[in-house]
């Protein structure tokens, strides 16, 4: 670099690169002396700069610290920046180097690694430091009998809160479906058990909240909103049920289907910095937005859990720690579409042109274990699917009109099991039989008139759902028959327990006027009926009975209804309208989230609830 400073230049300069230097002269004492102190000078830096390297190497020992930090793979590009700088700025534990390695692994994958259930991603959780998403995998992890915790939680690094997205260009049509962002909204939007509401033109879509932690957020937050108005255990039953047919795994899943054209307006749920991301990366036509809810929302906190057990590791983990809280670390989180803890985050990057706001955003209270569990718990039942076998009783007192409505009680079960289809998804395995007595020669009473199978499979060339559809909307009831119930309950009892499918949940589902067993021809008693579904109840493979009794008032034989539904803790109901018939299949359902320790109480004019049940 000396080469190029002029310090003796003859007017006019040359280029001392490219022409040879003139002949020597002597030169003044002065003369000669500027161009020797330059090359002082340079040795002497040249000296000071090895000094420097060398020492600097021989401030830590041979032997560096090694920390692997594990985070979730959408904080890990900010977590990589933070930790690439700090290994360069030789923090020290004692005399050893501090070197971090980070890497990325699914939150919900290592939680279940873990905890020892669930699906993994098969990849290596060995860490001192893990930052998940949300704190919700380490409350899992503590109500888990069988998780090996990995440390405790020593902070947090950022926030993002969980929000409602949909298209920009869908938001109008999406106000006028239910208003604006809320999560009172989006449940009611979401409920199976309102045909006729907002979900007819809205399609909402979650992130399914087994691998998500802003799923799971989502559910949590919607049912917190739903208890608060008051809203029973059936609304969330229909919103779970819902939901649980239109899960993504991943936030570019549902960025992808949300862009597919339909008849509804899309709205799905995400994180602030996903919707950040996807828009800063991918640059779409159509940008998507951040919804904000108006009763406020859940964030994900990206706690740090310290995990490592050895001392020296454990110091420089903590040294990380306070890294990650520096002011620069925040800066490189928040131009990562990340809040800070506190919830602040970069105007320069939180933008409308990016779909998201820079605005404090109110939070909920963070739930609780026991709230986590239940929500989780509940999702988990409500995914198990359905194998169902439904007798239904043809015998001459069907034909009569039922209580409160022009309608026979054969056409009162057959327009409500029509109805009651909608709740399935085509996986559920359904099939029937009718029942009175002699229906398939002499002495047996049922007749198999649609085999079990999942409702979306072929039946000649439609699906099981049309056919029985169809079915259903032709069955008559036989003027002179009587009701073989008992006869036609054995064998099937006997059919479901020899056909039992241990991943789903097996029911007989009856439907009859609630008097009973009338076999004019003997078969079997009341009384053996009921000692032969006790002997062969099994808790561990159960198939449980539910009962649909209509307009009968014969207090002999509700009483061995619910005995029936009793024996293999079941339900007995005995609804009087069209909308307390309809409401049977979501308290059907919603008894999933208690069994077996649901309540036994029992209703004389409505349904009562006397056990588990299918739907």
């Amino acid at each position: 670099m000396g080469g190029r400073h002029r310090t003796d230049e003859p007017e006019g300069g040359y280029n001392p690169y490219y022409q040879p230097p003139p002949p020597r002269r002597r030169a003044s004492k002065g003369r000669v002396i500027v161009p020797l102190a330059g090359a002082v000078a340079l040795a002497l830096l040249a000296a000071v700069g090895a000094y420097v390297i060398v020492n600097r190497d021989q401030d830590c020992s041979d032997q560096k610290i090694a920390l692997q930090v594990v985070t979730s793979p959408d904080i890990r590009p900010a977590i990589a920046t933070i930790a690439e700088r700090f290994s360069r700025s030789r923090a020290k534990v004692n005399d050893r180097c501090v070197s971090v390695t980070v890497k990325e692994a699914d939150s919900a994958s290592v939680t279940n690694g873990l905890a020892g259930t669930g699906p993994t991603d098969g990849k290596n959780i060995d860490a001192d430091v893990w930052i998940p998403d949300s704190s919700l995998w380490v409350t899992k992890l503590k109500a888990s009998a069988t998780a090996k915790i990995p440390g405790n939680v020593s902070g947090s690094v950022a926030h993002s809160p969980v929000v409602l997205t949909a298209p920009k260009t869908a938001v109008p049509n999406l106000e006028k479906a239910f208003g604006g962002a809320s999560w009172g909204g989006l449940m009611v939007a979401a409920n199976v058990a309102n045909p006729d509401g907002p979900g007819k033109k809205v399609r909402v879509l979650a992130l399914d909240p087994t691998r998500n932690a802003a799923g799971l957020s989502a559910l949590l937050a919607g049912a917190g909103v739903l208890r608060a108005a008051g809203s029973d255990n059936e609304q969330l039953v229909g919103v779970l049920r819902q939901l649980s047919e239109s899960t993504v795994s991943t936030p570019s899943g549902l960025f992808a289907s949300m862009s597919k054209r339909s008849t509804r307006v899309p709205v799905g749920v995400a994180t602030e910095q996903a919707i950040w991301a996807y828009n800063a990366k991918n640059h779409p036509d159509t940008p998507f937005v951040a919804l904000y809810p108006k009763e406020g929302t859940l964030v994900l906190d990206y706690p740090i859990v310290i995990a490592t057990k050895d001392d020296q590791v454990g110091k420089a983990a903590k040294l990380f720690q306070d890294e990650l809280g520096s002011p620069a670390a925040e800066k490189v989180l928040q131009q990562n579409g990340f809040r800070t803890p506190s919830g602040k985050g970069d105007a320069a990057t939180l933008t409308a042109e990016n779909g998201v706001s820079v605005k404090a955003v109110r939070t909920l209270k963070a739930p609780g274990a026991a709230t986590v569990t239940q929500i989780s718990q509940a999702w988990s039942r409500l995914k198990l699917g359905a194998r169902i076998l439904s007798l239904i009783d043809i015998s001459g007192t069907m034909a009569a009109k039922s209580v409160g409505t022009d309608l026979t009680r054969m056409q009162l079960v057959a327009q409500t099991s029509i109805e009651g289809l909608k709740l399935f998804p085509d996986k559920s395995e359904i099939g029937t039989w009718v029942f009175s007595t002699h229906l398939n020669g002499r002495g047996v009473d049922y007749k198999e008139t649609m085999p079990i199978g999942p409702l979306g499979g072929k039946v000649g060339d439609i699906t099981r759902r049309e056919a029985l559809i169809r079915d259903l909307s032709n069955i008559k009831a036989l003027p002179n028959g009587d009701t073989g119930l008992n006869d036609t309950l054995a064998e099937a009892y006997s059919k479901m327990k020899a056909e039992y499918e241990p991943d789903k949940v097996n029911t007989i589902i009856i439907f009859t006027d609630g008097i009973g067993n009338d076999d004019p021809d003997g078969g079997i008693s009341n009384a053996e009926i009921l000692q032969r579904l006790r002997q062969e109840y099994d808790r561990s493979q159960p198939v449980s009975i539910i009962i649909v009794a209509l307009g009968a008032d014969d207090a002999a034989g509700r009483k061995q209804m619910r005995a029936i539904a009793a024996a293999t803790e079941g339900a007995a109901y005995f609804p009087r309208s069209p909308l307390e018939i309809r409401k049977v299949f979501l308290e059907g359902i919603s008894r999933r989230l208690c069994a077996p320790n649901c309540d036994t109480g029992a209703s004389t004019d409505s349904a009562s609830k006397d056990g588990d049940t299918t739907q």
